[in-house]
């Protein structure tokens, strides 16, 4: 199947060629259609498994149709769980529209940054980016309303479903016009899914794909069994003697992801940390540095693990164990995405050993932790 299939309009179809994106994903052949034809769809399909692509064509070939909203009044809304995730989704529509110029405006919106910008730019916005915090906080001073809406998108609504969104999320439901169109995504089906697809959707179709997401063996795994004290040392080692390129590195904390990225630039590695706690332009810059292989290592806390899509992420690496074996997944997933080659790498101190062997039988693996007696670590 390809694009043309779709009868997409023209100006998408060059951006297509353009972009070289020759044929969907699967998960695009199978929303794409009953997303045209006006249909409530409900997708449940990982993280990178191209979804984006799948409601931003349709949104984008759609929009023209609508009736004209009111002042501050958007026709499409696009629900985030993050910031990141919010200018993932704002990017990919860029490479469309010209949001600078075109009449269809589009704004994302989210914490982290002055609202006075975002509060001007609702005048005659048509597609609204959000996170849910800073959506009501526009809402509730008058600078949106939601009364025309034509089309809702919730993208990673299991995640929006956790208990740091959910109050948020239903208060933001309850605005949305009945007979609006909506296309609700998610990693899995869960209970929370299951309820939000009977409360909101009307008759949608379903599109559940294979979750590969948890197939974590199609990408290539190798565990180390590091001494506490070793695994900055070692980490350098493996960056340098391999010589390895964009690596991500998870850590558990804040003050350990800026550590492990001091430490590799006092050692001659271009790394940077990206966490909460850095505001949005530094976070924002860091990744586009990280995309464009100006920086080799990006090291983050689980604040990266879902919602971004880096094409040709070679390497991750755990410096340290997530709580669980569902993060693990996650992060492992930044890998081996869009059909190209991956490798996670894993750090394992004496007391994670335990906690690894729970989080490889809950998810399926087998990996034998190496022994680093024989590396010489000197000088790293």
């Amino acid at each position: 199947m390809s694009f043309a299939s779709f009868n997409l309009p023209i100006a998408l179809s060059n951006t297509l060629t353009k972009q070289n994106i020759k044929r969907p994903f699967p998960i695009q052949q199978a929303v794409i259609p009953p997303a045209l034809e006006g249909k409530d769809v409900l997708g449940i399909a990982q993280t990178g498994s191209g979804k984006t692509l799948a409601y931003v064509l349709p949104i984008l070939t759609k929009l023209n149709f609508f009736p004209e909203g009111r002042n501050r009044s958007p026709q499409v809304l696009v629900m985030v769980p993050t910031r990141e995730l919010a200018q993932q989704v704002l990017e990919v529509i860029k490479l469309f529209v010209d949001i600078n110029r075109n009449h269809s405006k589009t704004v994302a919106v989210f914490g982290g940054t002055s609202k006075n910008p975002q509060m001007q730019a609702m005048t005659t916005v048509k597609i609204v980016i959000a996170t849910p915090g800073r959506l009501l906080d526009l809402i509730k001073v008058n600078s949106l309303k939601l009364s025309d809406l034509r089309l809702l998108v919730i993208d990673e609504a299991d995640k929006l479903l956790n208990i740091d969104f959910k109050k948020d999320l239903d208060d933001i439901l309850k605005l949305i016009p009945s007979a609006a169109q909506k296309l609700l995504f998610s990693a899995t089906l869960s209970p929370d899914v299951q309820k939000l697809k009977k409360l909101y959707l009307n008759n949608p179709a379903i599109i559940e794909l294979e979750q590969h997401e948890e197939k974590v063996e199609l990408i290539k795994q190798s565990a180390y069994a590091v001494e506490e004290g070793q695994k900055g040392p070692f980490l350098r080692y493996l960056i340098k003697s391999r010589d390895l390129k964009q690596v991500m590195v998870f850590t558990s904390s804040i003050a350990t992801a800026d550590k492990v990225a001091d430490k590799l630039r006092k050692n001659g590695v271009d790394a940077l940390a990206v966490h909460s706690k850095k505001s949005q332009h530094a976070r924002n810059e860091s990744l586009r540095d990280f995309k464009e292989g100006k920086i080799k290592v990006l090291v983050t806390t689980d604040l990266l693990s879902r919602g971004i899509d880096i094409e040709y992420l070679p390497f991750v690496i755990n410096y340290e164990l997530p709580r669980s074996p569902k993060d693990f997944v996650h992060r492992v997933g930044r890998t081996g995405r869009a059909e190209h080659a991956g490798e996670a790498i894993s750090l394992i101190s004496a007391n994670e050993e335990h906690h690894f062997k729970v989080i490889q039988k809950k998810v399926g693996l087998d990996v034998d932790l190496e022994v680093i007696s024989d590396v010489n670590l000197h000088g790293f």
